[in-house]
């Protein structure tokens, strides 16, 4: 695929708005699918925050959202949160880690 291939939208492509640019950084495409997974479920995208940390030979991701916003991300029987548990798994293989996410209540 090249440049010119490009179709704005394209769920292929990362969105650098949302890619932290520190250089320590170690699960930029994972991070950045969860802000944008948990912006998009959120009633107050503005309060979603995403602090990463390493712990073993791991990548915890710890997702704080508003409280009233905590039920919609956790979803029924958490069937949500499972959903983006993986899908961050499968963004963090990409960067080449293993990932866990922990939502902050």
């Amino acid at each position: 695929m090249s440049a010119d291939d490009y179709v704005e939208g394209d769920v292929n492509t990362l969105d650098e708005s949302f890619v932290n640019d520190a250089p320590d950084e170690v699960a930029p495409t994972a991070e950045a699918a969860l802000v944008y997974l948990a912006r998009a479920l959120a009633d107050n995208p503005d309060a979603v925050s995403v602090d990463v940390q390493q712990r073993g030979g791991k990548v915890v991701l710890s997702l704080s959202v508003d409280k009233d916003d905590m039920g919609r991300l956790i979803g029924r029987r958490g069937r949500t949160a499972q959903a983006l548990r993986s899908l961050v798994a499968a963004a963090g293989a990409r960067d080449g880690v293993t990932t866990s996410v922990d939502i902050l209540d």
